[in-house]
């Protein structure tokens, strides 16, 4: 996938990123960049978009992007009319950081095989999710060794499998140019405000400034889905949300996000999630 560049900036005496983010909203534009992240939610709920993976996040979800992966978390609609901030903690390192040869270690043997595997992120779950979030949040204020400690603590609940869920296919990410992030942006721009209505495909193709053969060929090679399936994708997404959250009917969420039948949701839903909306909102309760 192909999108925008995006530099972190570090200091030259920093062997890894420490970034607090409290903004009224999380940065809305795909992008890569070469450094693994990882990242804590505190405060903020929306859709996250890394690779081939669309799915929610909400306020304690812990998340590793791979190098070069794109990805945005988006906030929702119902996050602006709340007024609310955005909050996060993050963590950028690559193998380089503290120095090449530390990564070849014969004790770091495990986590070699997490590097190896991190192009296409991860979600964390369970208790690692809340162990590495405390963590993440004890590093603003850390410094000198206790800094490192804990990095290294982390490194140490990245380095076994349990509680770790991979997001998307591993691929290999590369350099991308602005002027194409710049066209994928306008349709994520355009399929996040259209999602709840009839979206016809000549349409999203004028955003891209294409003809319907050739943005049906240019979404492809870049997401490695049709544009239906990412726009199904995102539609679910968004119905998930208000299955579990609103005591709306199933109909009524059907046409809410987009569906024009209620056979055709179902159908979609259960292709996507593996379980019907019914079963989804039990579960939720």
């Amino acid at each position: 996938m192909k999108v925008v560049p995006f530099k972190i900036p570090k200091n030259t005496a920093e062997a890894f990123r420490v970034q607090v983010d409290d903004v009224p909203h999380l940065y809305n534009h795909l992008h890569q960049h070469p450094e693994i992240q990882l990242t804590v939610i505190k405060q903020s709920h929306g859709t996250l978009i890394a690779g081939d993976y669309v799915g929610p996040f909400s306020p304690g979800d812990v998340f590793v992007i791979g190098p070069n992966q794109p990805h945005v978390f988006r906030n929702d609609k119902s996050f602006f009319k709340k007024r609310s901030r955005a909050l996060t903690v993050s963590i950028f390192f690559d193998e380089t950081t503290i120095h090449p040869s530390f990564w070849q270690l014969p004790e770091l043997k495990s986590l070699q095989t997490f590097l190896r595997n991190s192009s296409g992120g991860y979600k964390i779950s369970g208790e690692k999710k809340r162990v590495i979030g405390e963590m993440l949040e004890q590093m603003i204020k850390a410094d000198g060794i206790n800094k490192l400690i804990l990095f290294l603590e982390i490194l140490k609940q990245l380095a076994t499998k349990k509680n770790i869920e991979s997001l998307s296919k591993q691929i290999i990410q590369r350099n991308i140019k602005t002027y194409d992030g710049k066209r994928l942006n306008k349709v994520l721009e355009f399929t996040f405000h259209e999602y709840h209505r009839q979206v016809k495909l000549d349409e999203v193709a004028a955003v891209a400034n294409l003809s319907v053969e050739a943005f049906c060929k240019y979404f492809k090679t870049r997401t490695r889905k049709t544009y239906i399936s990412f726009l199904n994708e995102i539609r679910i997404n968004n119905a998930c949300k208000l299955l579990a959250e609103e005591e709306k009917s199933i109909a009524d969420i059907c046409y809410e996000t987009g569906f024009s039948n209620l056979s055709n949701f179902n159908r979609v839903f259960k292709k996507i999630k593996n379980q019907s909306p019914r079963e989804f909102r039990q579960q939720s309760v």
